[in-house]
């Protein structure tokens, strides 16, 4: 059965939204979660790694195989690193980007979906410092890899984890619910060396959509630059960086590389921007806007 078609059916429908209403119900998340994790869900595997044309060339395999779903869908990739500069802003993870300007009344439109950045973090002062600056939307599908970690060297001054209904993110469920209010949702504030303080949150999504970061300590503990931060189990996911207005130089080559609805394919350790002075950053403002 088609996707969209299942989509359909449960966001505009009485009774498929009364369906959907059981489906996203804590103890169901839960369940599924223990299925997807538990052997009888291997024979998934090779279907999935069919359907989604999923690329296992450069996939940690474990010597037995995958013991369950869950276990390939946080597949690790080989050893990989970065030749990155100090002045350089990564991709997180595998996906699609849009790059959006955040206007004066913090009021984002994203796939037919407006919510403020106040909803979004929950915290009316972090809303307040980034209401000029620049948000990163990384839309992760199902076939992406499901790993993620920093855009930039710094450290974490700031954690918060906001609880809320798994939904999910394809777009005909946003035209139908405040998605990104609703899901739950991690952030970490982050006082980086290039970049100033920046915003990096994780969002989870329908059924499992699990956020598994990994524990940082605040304050004096340096991260870099690539370093893994988590992980998502099985669901759709997003990943949003919020940026404050000071000089970012945006990577051209990627918008030679945007689609019709303006995302950008990337991938993680793909260098998306540089620091720069104040009419480099009109400059790219202005690309992206465009």
């Amino acid at each position: 059965m088609d996707n969209s078609f299942v989509l359909c059916f449960l966001y505009n429908t009485v009774f498929g939204r009364m369906i959907l209403k059981l489906l996203v119900h804590p103890n169901v998340s839960k369940f599924a979660g223990c299925l997807l994790s538990s052997g009888a869900s291997k024979w998934i595997i090779p279907y999935f790694i069919q359907k989604n044309e999923i690329d296992m060339s450069d996939i940690e395999i474990p010597k037995e195989g995958f013991s369950s779903f869950n276990e390939f869908f946080t597949r690790k990739r080989k050893l990989e690193g970065y030749n990155l500069s100090d002045d350089d802003m990564i991709s997180p993870c595998d996906g699609f980007l849009t790059i959006k300007k955040i206007n004066e009344d913090t009021v984002f439109k994203i796939k037919n979906t407006h919510f403020s950045v106040k909803d979004l973090l929950k915290d009316n002062r972090f809303a307040e410092k980034y209401k000029d600056g620049t948000a990163l939307i990384f839309r992760l599908t199902p076939a992406n890899y499901h790993r993620y970690c920093y855009i930039s060297d710094g450290r974490i001054i700031h954690y918060r984890k906001i609880r809320g209904l798994l939904h999910c993110v394809r777009p005909i469920a946003l035209r139908n619910v405040p998605v990104f209010i609703q899901n739950s949702r991690e952030y970490q504030v982050i006082k980086t060396k290039t970049f100033g303080t920046i915003i990096q949150m994780e969002i989870g999504a329908l059924l499992v959509g699990k956020i598994r970061n990994y524990k940082q300590p605040l304050g004096t503990k340096c991260i870099r630059a690539g370093e893994e931060k988590g992980y998502f189990e099985f669901g759709g996911s997003t990943i949003i960086v919020l940026l404050k207005k000071e000089g970012i130089r945006f990577n051209k080559k990627l918008f030679e590389k945007r689609d019709v609805s303006g995302e950008i394919p990337v991938r993680m350790g793909d260098v998306i921007a540089k620091c720069c002075d104040k009419i480099d950053n009109i400059i790219s403002l202005l690309l992206v806007s465009k």
